[in-house]
């Protein structure tokens, strides 16, 4: 229990996807501008990267390895998260609309986000167990969620302000990026 407790703390807050690995930063960026849509967009990712990582941990250790076939990996767990991907968006399209039209372009682009695809492929090289893979597939979903609501409370805060010319827009939101970071550095010294 210890070891799935210390997984899900070095997932999310360590060794964050976003702020310590930069993957997954494109909708990172373009979802935070508001805490509902970010909030949306972590749910579904926390829904697609632990289901992914639960059904490419089975592939990966009853089909791929058994059968000599690792070099199919990245194909096959591709294709696994662009299949949940499209049940997650035919999903939100009939049972939540506007937060369908909110999330827009970034959805469908979960299929190629570099976070989702990460996840799995790192479980495999840990050499995690189907649990393992799991609990760090939601740790790291978790923590991808933390940090995007965490980025678009900043940002509405920074809309209020009066910030200079220069900085407005993307620079602004990437020095904001940049201290969480910094700031979630502050986890490493946990003991794990």
């Amino acid at each position: 229990m210890k070891s799935m407790i210390m997984i899900i703390i070095g997932t999310a807050l360590v060794n964050n996807v976003v702020l310590s690995q930069f993957l997954g930063i494109c909708s990172f960026l373009g979802v935070s501008r508001q805490i509902k849509p970010a909030i949306g967009l972590g749910v579904s990712v926390i829904f697609v990267i632990t289901i992914s990582s639960a059904v490419t941990s089975l592939l990966y250790n009853y089909l791929l390895k058994p059968y000599g076939l690792d070099y199919m990996k990245t194909i096959l767990f591709i294709l696994v998260i662009a299949a949940l991907v499209q049940g997650v968006e035919m999903f939100l399209k009939k049972k939540s609309p506007p937060l369908y039209r909110a999330l827009g372009i970034y959805l469908p682009l979960i299929t190629t986000n570099c976070a989702v695809l990460g996840v799995a492929l790192t479980n495999v090289q840990n050499g995690y167990t189907f649990g393992q893979s799991v609990i760090s597939g939601f740790g790291t979903a978790v923590g991808y969620t933390i940090a995007m609501v965490l980025l678009a409370a900043i940002r509405s805060r920074i809309r209020e302000e009066d910030i200079p010319a220069p900085l407005r827009g993307a620079p602004i939101v990437l020095i904001a990026a940049a201290l969480m970071s910094m700031a979630f550095m502050g986890f490493s010294q946990l003991s794990l």
